[in-house]
């Protein structure tokens, strides 16, 4: 495959020197037409064309060389992955590729890009780059990739699923009034939505164009008075739904004129025939993009001052969610927690009947063999299969909300590990096992971490552990005054690793989806400086998940979902209101893994605490043997003598 992948960059380099005008790079993003962080298989250019499975990096192609650039989660996966055709190009500590393109080639260089595939800020911070030696960002009218990608995947029409308003929350039409109020608040006539996520909330629908995130392929145009929805027709057979909330549907190809006729004031909907300004009045009034998520193509259509560049009216609302999202995902988070135990006490009973292990609850020295006892092999895939058939018998499972990093020993170090059947680890009693891994239930998504020791851990990994549960308790139990933002709190989960001379490399919290996708914004609890952008509000969901990787060794972290709430402080200093969290994920923590010597007696309440909650929760939705487990689990702790 590495020999096919290599005459692919040949046959690449013949098509780029055909080209009029020739062009010297051609860049290869990982996104597709709507920057979506997840992609359907068709999308995986970058993926096709280097071999390079990751979900981030860029690739560059010159006549001379093939660059892939990635950050740190994927460093040591790149290298065993990129044939020696490939250089690695290391986010953070080697120039950006438009700083490498800028510095390596000639002047007046011609790189072609996809313009559906870039977002209107990279490729603005391209052309800046580019401009001191005169060099071109060129939009390619065909993607060069496609052209040598014979076996390319076929789009499936996938159908369009109406999200009711019973999980939901709110209507298209409130959702709808909203935006346009914010629209004439902003002097703008319309908005150009791209996003896959913000199409679906807006219209209340979902779908499985991309795998682990229920979105359709899509676009939106909203204006003052008309609604459109672009899509491959094959898909719809929800015509009613959308044509009684004011929505005209359009085939997906022609949101490209389409954005054109709004520039010019022509766009017409076939629902009641205007246009929503005369064509005097073109020109006054604003076209709204996200220029994140926005593509240089459909940007390309408007004239650069009749646009207003802003983060998208739809992000704010959708992370804030509403009161039935809120049950929703509460009730959601419940029955996944009931699946991760019902697989921890299956999988505690694996090891022991297997592999002799001592097991989940015991640490006594050489109870357990190194080899396979009973012939069962239980791989890190096999058993996280295992995980999900135990969430897909819970009610309104939809399926996982991203690939199960299930990890042992030195795999549990590559923060974004994915298990391949072929290749995966065997489970090991005398390694950590680290399991992230989430749901898509039509009431909430769900992503939550655990790791644990099937023999005896060291007191090394021990205060490692017990260090990451400190930061993740720090977090979980803070109180902050509105106005604070993910880059202010993200100190509390690593001040205790710190505090050993540790660290990791990768944010402390994300924003979560109610049925949509995993990993939602616009806030972050991270070091990165995006996370000063947005404040904390109450209603947000936030991932806690902190953590310490050993290359070569072992990884540890520990993740809950949050909900920001109002705080109920003492005192209101500033008048500014305060916020705390809810955590609404249920699953025991390990005690052999918790050194009780370095928490302090607030630390220890709180690990009670949770796991009395967690045994009064789960235990419904438990078998008697499960329910045992569970309550040998959430054993109260004590101090160490």
């Amino acid at each position: 495959m590495a020999a096919a992948r290599d005459q692919l960059l040949d046959a690449i380099r013949a098509l780029m020197a055909a080209h009029s005008p020739p062009l010297h790079a051609l860049v290869v993003p990982s996104e597709d037409a709507h920057q979506s962080e997840y992609v359907s298989e068709q999308d995986k250019r970058r993926e096709f064309i280097s071999g390079f499975t990751g979900s981030a990096g860029l690739a560059l192609i010159t006549m001379k060389e093939a660059l892939l650039w990635t950050d740190g989660r994927y460093f040591l996966q790149a290298t065993q992955q990129l044939s020696n055709h490939w250089k690695l190009m290391r986010m953070g500590e080697d120039p950006p590729v438009e700083a490498w393109i800028a510095d390596n080639l000639e002047d007046e260089a011609v790189i072609g890009i996809n313009p559906w595939c870039i977002s209107v800020d990279s490729a603005q911070r391209y052309e800046h780059a580019f401009s001191k030696k005169h060099q071109t960002l060129f939009q390619l009218s065909s993607d060069l990739v496609d052209e040598v990608w014979k076996d390319r995947p076929p789009v499936e029409p996938r159908p369009v699923i109406v999200h009711p308003v019973e999980f939901a929350g709110r209507s298209v039409s409130e959702k709808i009034k909203e935006l346009r109020e914010k629209l004439v608040h902003e002097k703008a006539s319309a908005i150009i939505i791209t996003a896959l996520d913000e199409v679906a909330w807006l219209y209340n629908i979902r779908g499985s164009d991309v795998d682990y995130s229920p979105v359709v392929h899509s676009y939106a145009i909203v204006t003052l008075h008309n609604a459109f929805f672009y899509v491959d027709k094959r898909k719809v057979t929800v015509e009613k739904y959308m044509s009684g909330n004011g929505i005209d549907i359009r085939e997906y190809e022609t949101v490209q004129s389409d954005a054109s006729l709004l520039a010019t004031g022509k766009l017409k909907s076939s629902v009641d025939g205007e246009n929503d300004i005369n064509d005097n009045e073109v020109g006054s009034l604003k076209i709204w993009i996200d220029s994140g998520s926005c593509c240089l193509a459909l940007y390309s259509k408007l004239s650069p001052d009749q646009v207003l560049a802003l983060q998208s009216p739809i992000a704010l609302p959708k992370a804030v969610k509403n009161s039935t999202e809120l049950d929703g995902l509460r009730k959601a988070h419940i029955r996944d927690g009931a699946a991760v135990v019902q697989y921890l006490a299956w999988l505690d009973n694996q090891m022991q009947e297997n592999y002799g292990a001592s097991g989940y609850f015991s640490e006594i020295k050489g109870a357990h063999k190194k080899e396979n006892i009973k012939g069962t092999k239980l791989t890190e895939v096999s058993v996280s299969d295992k995980l999900e058939g135990f969430r897909s018998t819970k009610e309104h499972f939809r399926g996982l909300s991203f690939p199960t990093i299930s990890s042992v020993g030195p795999n549990a170090a590559v923060i974004h590990y994915k298990p391949e059947a072929s290749t995966c680890s065997e489970m090991d009693a005398d390694k950590i096992y680290l399991c992230d891994s989430g749901a898509q239930y039509l009431d909430g998504t769900t992503d939550i971490t655990r790791t644990v020791h099937f023999g005896k851990p060291s007191e090394h990994e021990k205060s490692c552990y017990t260090a990451v549960l400190k930061g993740h308790i720090a977090l979980d139990i803070a109180v902050f005054p509105n106005g604070t933002t993910g880059h202010s709190l993200d100190i509390l989960s690593r001040a205790p690793l710190w505090r050993e001379g540790l660290d990791y490399r990768h944010g402390t919290g994300h924003g979560i989806g109610s049925y949509l996708n995993v990993h939602e914004g616009p806030h972050l609890i991270s070091f990165r400086p995006s996370a000063r952008n947005v404040p904390l509000q109450a209603s947000m969901t936030v991932t806690d998940e902190p953590g310490y990787y050993e290359d070569g060794s072992f990884g540890i972290r520990l993740e809950n979902v949050l909900i920001c709430k109002e705080a109920n402080a003492k005192f209101n200093f500033g008048e500014k209101g305060y916020l705390s969290f809810e955590h609404i994920t249920w699953a025991p923590y390990q005690a052999k893994l918790i050194d009780t010597k370095l928490l302090t007696p607030v630390e220890i309440e709180w690990v009670n605490t949770y796991h009395s909650d967690c045994r009064n929760i789960l235990e419904p939705y438990l078998n008697e043997q499960e329910k045992e487990w569970l309550r040998n689990a959430t054993e109260p702790i004590a101090v160490s003598s």
